[in-house]
């Protein structure tokens, strides 16, 4: 969430998802109250109401997934799985992996990007993974960064060749 506030490309979750459910020790992982990048849009959205804070009931399952996960990433999935949740929205590795175990669809920024370039929502994948990397300092592996824009030039060009038909 906060990697595509810095961005300013949280509307991107907005326009797939409608309302996002985020727990307490996101929230609190978000830091909305001080003055960092994407901080702003992120207040915005809770005030919108499209971005909610939610209380997690399954304290046995939290409990369970902070003796592997930090807070944030562990209560993500507690409340996802709680509330029946269609996607739960992550990017550290173990944390999608649990998650996937648990029977949870997961995506995380770089997922979100992708569809938002398929659905042509943004001009460039790669100006927006580059945006990433150089504004929030999020790492996207070099064969990952290729293998993304590989998945966008192939939708691309499976709407070009049908438009050729």
């Amino acid at each position: 969430i906060l990697n595509l506030a810095i961005i300013d490309r949280l509307s991107l979750i907005r326009e797939q998802f409608t309302t996002v459910a985020i727990p307490k020790g996101v929230l609190k992982e978000l830091r909305v109250g001080e003055k960092l990048p994407g901080s702003k849009k992120i207040l915005d959205a809770l005030v919108a109401k499209w971005l909610q804070v939610e209380e997690i009931q399954d304290s046995a399952m939290l409990r369970i997934l902070k003796r592997e996960l930090d807070a944030g990433e562990a209560e993500a999935i507690a409340l996802a799985v709680e509330t029946g949740a269609q996607w739960v929205l992550l990017d550290e590795s173990e944390a999608r992996k649990i998650a996937k175990d648990l029977g949870l669809k997961v995506t995380g920024v770089l997922g979100i990007l992708l569809r938002a370039c398929r659905q042509k929502r943004i001009p460039s994948l790669r100006t927006e993974m580059e945006r990433l990397r150089e504004k929030a300092g999020f790492y996207i592996a070099d064969h990952l960064f290729e293998d993304l824009l590989k998945q966008s030039q192939s939708v691309k060009d499976q709407g070009s060749s049908k438009n050729q038909s």
